[in-house]
C-alpha cells in the first residue's frame, strides 16, 4: 500500500488483446504525467487504427488522484470509460492513461457485454506491466555560486532528489524534485548553507 508520501504509477507502456464475438479490444496502457501527453498518445493510436469503431479512454492524474477523464467514444454510457477507470483504481494507480480500440465485430454486446470486454481488456493490460512506488516531490529551485557546485550537487544526491534542470553559468540555477518524505532533512541541511538562495514551484 502506498504511504502519503508516495504513489503507484506504471514506467512502461503495455497492450493486451480481448475478443468477443467477434469484436476486438486492444487495450493500451501507458505512464503520463500531463494531459497534453495524453493527448499526443490518443491521436498517436487514432492514426494506427483508424478504422476502429471507438477509441475509448480513462486517465488519472496527480499525486492524489484528484484529475481524471472517462470517454465512451461513441458506445452505450457508462459501458467503456468508467470500468476502464475502475481498473486503474482498483490498483490504486495514478499518473497513467488506458485506451482501448475497438474493432466492431458485427454481433452487438449489449451492456453487460460491453462492460465486461472494456473491464477485462484494461484489467488484462494492466496486469502484465508492474505497478512502481514513486516519491512524491516537492519542486524548488536553487541559485547558488558555480564554486559551491560541488557541496550542492553532494546533498541533492544525499537526498535523493530529482534533478530536472540545471543552468551553468557564474551563477547556477537548480530545478530539483525532493522527496516529500525528506523534507525536513533538505531544509535543514540548506538553510544552513547562506550561500545558496531556495525558492519553492508550483508542481
Amino acid at each position: 500500500m502506498n504511504s502519503p508520501d508516495t504513489y503507484l504509477t506504471i514506467e512502461k507502456t503495455s497492450f493486451a488483446e480481448y475478443k468477443d464475438r467477434g469484436s476486438k479490444f486492444l487495450a493500451f496502457a501507458f505512464p503520463m504525467d500531463t494531459v497534453e501527453v495524453f493527448k499526443q498518445e490518443l491521436a498517436l493510436l487514432k492514426k494506427v487504427h483508424p478504422k476502429a469503431v471507438h477509441h475509448c479512454f480513462a486517465y488519472r492524474l496527480g499525486w492524489d488522484g484528484n484529475q481524471f477523464r472517462v470517454s465512451d467514444d461513441g458506445e452505450p454510457s457508462g459501458t467503456a470509460g468508467k470500468p476502464i477507470l475502475g481498473q486503474i483504481d482498483s490498483k490504486q494507480l495514478t499518473n497513467l492513461g488506458v485506451v482501448v480500440v475497438r474493432y466492431f465485430g458485427g454481433t452487438l454486446l449489449g451492456v453487460p457485454g460491453l462492460i465486461q470486454a472494456y473491464k477485462s481488456a484494461s484489467a488484462m493490460a494492466l496486469q502484465l506491466v508492474p505497478a512502481v512506488q514513486k516519491s512524491i516531490e516537492v519542486v524548488y529551485e536553487l541559485q547558488f555560486d558555480y564554486t559551491q557546485m560541488n557541496e550542492v550537487m553532494t546533498l541533492v544526491k544525499q537526498l535523493g532528489c530529482t534533478l530536472f534542470s540545471q543552468e551553468m553559468q557564474l551563477f547556477c540555477i537548480f530545478r530539483i524534485g525532493v522527496p516529500k518524505a525528506r523534507m525536513d532533512s533538505f531544509l535543514s541541511l540548506f538553510k544552513e548553507k547562506h550561500f545558496v538562495e531556495m525558492k519553492k514551484l508550483p508542481g
